[in-house]
């Protein structure tokens, strides 16, 4: 994905320091005003993602947008594109698809308000999942060598805050800043 194009806040390390933080064009910015060669890790600041994007625009540039004369010849799809309706397959049982058919709207809207309210009842649950999942991807991609990192990926996966705190104590500052602002949320417990 070219980087004028990549969602959220970015957050750039180089040797386990934090060099810089901010939205796509704030991190180019101060990327090419860097003196110094150190190699750095860019990752996407909320989901722990490392990112890959060149700083000097060498990769090629932002894909053009589309005309209106070429979304006009598209073919349209199943669903209700302009309403953001996208239509995929789902298998089930034929006893799923009779109980889905004989509900008020039919099978799409019964599946919609079975997902809406899935969604609402593990929220926190989900909430929690992905914190953790953010701050494995992000600690596996740098600190991966750094003493007690397995320990300290077992107590993240177990809720154990204090434990995991206690094992990234003696890592660099602005590393441990950062897993802590990534694992905030996952340290609820889920209902």
């Amino acid at each position: 994905m070219p980087p004028d194009t990549q969602p959220g806040n970015l957050i750039v390390f180089a040797a386990f320091k934090r060099i810089a933080q901010g939205s796509t064009a704030e991190v180019l910015a101060q990327l090419r005003g860097r003196t110094d060669d150190t190699p750095y890790l860019v990752f996407d600041e909320q989901t722990g993602e490392q990112r890959d994007f060149d700083v000097h625009g060498r990769a090629g540039g932002v894909v053009p947008a589309a005309s209106a004369d070429a979304l006009e010849e598209t073919p349209r799809g199943v669903g209700r594109p302009k309403l953001g309706v996208v239509a995929r397959e789902v298998t089930l049982l034929p006893r799923h698809w009779d109980w889905l058919n004989r509900q008020p709207g039919g099978a799409s809207v019964a599946l919609r308000r079975l997902v809406q309210e899935a969604s609402r009842v593990n929220a926190d649950r989900d909430g929690v999942r992905a914190s953790r999942e953010a701050t494995y991807r992000f600690m596996t991609a740098i600190a991966g060598a750094l003493p007690g990192f397995e320990e300290a990926t077992r107590a993240l996966f177990a809720g154990e805050r204090d434990r995991f705190e206690g094992l990234i104590e003696s890592w660099p500052p602005d590393l441990r800043t950062h897993l802590q602002k990534l694992s905030a949320a996952g340290w609820s417990t889920p209902a």
